[in-house]
């Protein structure tokens, strides 16, 4: 079965591949990973000789073993595999430098030098070989950005990063301007372990767009967005299957750009929590276990002080719109706003079968924790902004991460078939849970989970066994979050 799964996954991206207009290349042109203990200076080097417009192609199903990062050097570079393969045949870009206590090397390609505007990475995998080490200071699998305008990274498997992130889009100043970040499939990234965590990507860059990336199994964010004004991400895909996700889609860090979250628009996107991992009773339960305890705490997170509590003082996100986004499965906070102004927070809805669970955890203050929901807004904070109405007000929105997931239990929702004609049948899971949808939202979370639900099933496969080799059993004991 994971087979087949592989080769429908792998179907699915070729022939967006095709539609996308990607062309292929002669496989002769391809730089090869022998003598691999050359390889790392071989490729920086090209980088470095031939300048601006240069494309150094890999060679398709080669490993090529990298012991310090390569440095695009000059405008318009390009890193990728040749034929411009979509599948495993993509080259594998594997970290493996020195780690001395607790530093050294966690990216594989950089690409924020000031003179690289219009650099571009391509089909290509990056394993970030974190195996069995904890974090490691650094920075991401792939750092673009900086002082730079009109990048892209696409079809490119970013996985198991040693530092915090899988893939970052770096501000420059606030200068950095129009990447495009597409077509990717992120993840796993970090354990959720407490200050274990890593996230899917992270963009902090002026009027860029974000879309059709799937993340999985991320552990701190799955998008993270930095402000970055004028930025649109929409038709991402976020999911969980065996750990626990902070934050789906976070719009809660301050400082790259104050705040400023002007014109950043955060639309049509699919976050899928954990759902139950037992076989479904006969008996219509809609209900059961997880066996990893797997929930994502805030399905998207608005405002400082979601997340960093009294440490946000009095910084706030502002003026930024999250639109029509859609739910499933086990969250304890669908959205969490506070400490916000400005905000737009419409047309966002739950679909099939989900959840609302979780308890206060060992990081929680001495502050009432917000009983576990859908939509749930601290109007103390959160001000001058126009939200849904289903919004639940709380009495104190701070650190709403602090929760933690039950220890076992029927808990998690079963996955429904968000394709089937019963109206009632994606809502069974929601009435129980105490939360109902509107027949408009039903309708509309039918559209739109019927292309996801199959994005999802087409990659988890894969991505299942990527993650078995990071998962770290001495670590499961110590779930503080």
């Amino acid at each position: 079965m994971e087979d087949f799964r592989r080769r429908q996954r792998q179907r699915a991206v070729q022939e967006s591949s095709r539609a996308s207009g990607l062309a292929s290349r002669d496989e002769s042109d391809c730089v090869s990973s022998e003598p691999a203990d050359t390889v790392t200076s071989r490729l920086n080097q090209l980088f470095k000789n031939n300048g601006a417009g240069y494309k150094l192609q890999l060679c398709p199903g080669e490993t090529y073993t990298l012991t310090d990062a390569i440095y695009m050097t000059a405008a318009n570079q390009e890193l990728s595999t040749a034929g411009y393969p979509t599948d495993d045949d993509r080259a594998m870009l594997v970290i493996s430098g020195q780690i001395v206590n607790g530093t050294g090397q966690t990216t594989a390609v950089d690409g924020s030098c000031n003179a690289c505007s219009g650099a571009a990475l391509r089909n290509v995998q990056i394993n970030g070989s974190r195996g069995n080490m904890t974090i490691v200071t650094g920075g991401a699998n792939i750092e673009f950005g900086g002082h730079t305008n009109g990048q892209l990274i696409e079809y490119v498997h970013s996985f198991d990063p040693r530092s915090w992130s899988c893939l970052h889009v770096a501000e420059g100043g606030n200068t950095c301007t129009n990447i495009t970040v597409q077509n990717n499939d992120i993840g796993p990234a970090g354990l959720d372990v407490f200050q274990q965590w890593a996230d899917g990507i992270s963009v902090a860059c002026r009027n860029s767009i974000v879309r059709n990336n799937v993340i999985n199994n991320p552990t701190d964010g799955g998008i993270v967005i930095f402000g970055s004004p004028g930025t649109q991400v929409y038709n991402n895909t976020i999911e969980v299957y065996n750990q626990t996700l902070l934050g789906g889609i976070n719009l809660v860090d301050f400082g790259a750009f104050n705040g400023d979250y002007s014109g950043t628009v955060v639309h049509d996107n699919t976050i899928y929590g954990g759902f139950a991992t037992d076989d479904e009773d006969d008996d219509g339960q809609t209900k059961g276990e997880n066996d990893d305890d797997s929930i994502i705490k805030i399905g998207i997170a608005i405002g400082p002080r979601t997340w960093f509590g009294n440490n946000a003082y009095n910084n706030i996100s502002s003026s930024g719109t999250v639109t029509n986004n859609k739910l499933s499965g086990a969250f304890t906070y669908g959205i969490g706003l506070t400490s916000a102004k400005n905000f737009t927070v419409t047309g966002n809805s739950f679909f099939g079968n989900y959840s609302f669970i979780g308890a206060r955890g060992p990081n929680c203050t001495d502050n009432a924790t917000p009983s576990p929901g859908a939509f749930v807004v601290d109007q103390k904070t959160a001000v001058s902004s126009t939200y849904q109405t289903d919004f639940v007000a709380i009495s104190d929105g701070d650190s709403l991460t602090c929760v933690l997931p039950p220890d076992g239990g029927d808990y998690w929702p079963y996955r429904s078939d968000p394709t089937s004609s019963d109206d009632d049948e994606g809502l069974s899971g929601g009435a129980k849970a105490g939360i109902a949808i509107g027949v408009i939202f039903g309708v509309l979370a039918v559209a739109a989970a019927a292309y996801f639900i199959r994005r999802w099933a087409l990659q988890r496969a894969a991505n299942e066994r990527a993650y078995k080799s990071s998962r770290r059993s001495a670590f499961l004991a110590n779930k503080n979050y």
